[in-house]
């Protein structure tokens, strides 16, 4: 299964982008799907995540500012990020995970950088 993420770019501090992820191949079926991202000199760590069911989750440095959104049908999980901080900087990947015919998978985004700076 693979993982294909796009979206990211350079914004101001304040603005607002969109990262897409759409995950193909032979799936069966797709339980949660996430955002992770990693700063330089830190560790990766989850931003937000979405189950099968619609129920949400994000880090308390988002909420308020980050919404997570799937498409069931398209196999795509979105990430609305608005009023970006510096502090947001970072390579942003999806994670998803579920079942292909065969076996469970877990697969991730190859990563998009997210720049915010003024």
């Amino acid at each position: 299964v693979q993982l294909q993420a796009s979206g990211g770019g350079l914004v101001q501090p304040g603005g607002s982008l969109r990262l897409s992820c759409a995950a193909s191949g032979s799936i069966f079926s797709i339980n949660g799907m996430a955002w992770y991202r990693q700063a330089p000199g830190k560790q990766r760590e989850l931003v937000a995540g979405i189950t099968n069911g619609g129920h949400t989750h994000y880090a308390e440095s988002v909420k308020g500012r980050f919404t997570i959104s799937r498409d069931n049908a398209k196999n795509t999980v979105d990430l609305q990020m608005n009023s970006l901080k510096p502090e947001d900087t970072a390579v942003y990947y999806c994670n998803v995970d579920g079942q292909t015919p065969d076996w469970d998978f877990r697969s991730w985004g190859q990563g998009t950088q997210v720049t915010v700076s003024s």
